[in-house]
């Protein structure tokens, strides 16, 4: 398996073109490519025990997050790749789709999560919610 490194400046630099191409469609593709990276993430936690334990360790360790709390009512990051600080609302979508999926394949049920506080808009972590009908 290869790995291919990008800074937070390039993750910043390509929500910005996305955004300038597609305006905010494609806050949903950068979701979905989430939710897809979380099947990957889950498949190899299978067999582990905890697997939410285990895909926060690979989130760590290819730099996804410094740190993620998984909480039964939210998960709080630390550090997310995606939090831009040039922008000034909620920008961590792939991270939210694969928190989502992770969430909904550890409980067996859809879990869709909003980012109610991110980084990029000055708050110390981003925190991710249910999404409420």
């Amino acid at each position: 398996m290869r790995f291919v490194k990008i800074s937070q400046t390039e993750v910043s630099s390509i929500l910005r073109l996305y955004e300038g191409v597609m305006s905010y469609a494609c806050h949903g593709l950068f979701f979905r490519e989430g939710e897809a990276l979380a099947d990957q993430l889950a498949e190899l936690c299978k067999g582990s025990g905890d697997m939410l334990e285990g895909a926060r360790k690979i989130l760590i360790a290819r730099g996804w997050v410094e740190d993620v709390v998984f909480d039964d009512g939210e998960i709080r990051v630390k550090g997310s790749i995606e939090a831009d600080k040039e922008n000034e609302s909620p920008s961590c979508h792939r991270l939210r789709g694969i928190l989502s999926r992770l969430r909904s394949i550890h409980g067996g049920k859809n879990a869709r999560l909003v980012e109610v506080e991110c980084a990029s808009s000055g708050s110390p972590e981003c925190v991710f919610k249910p999404e409420v009908s």
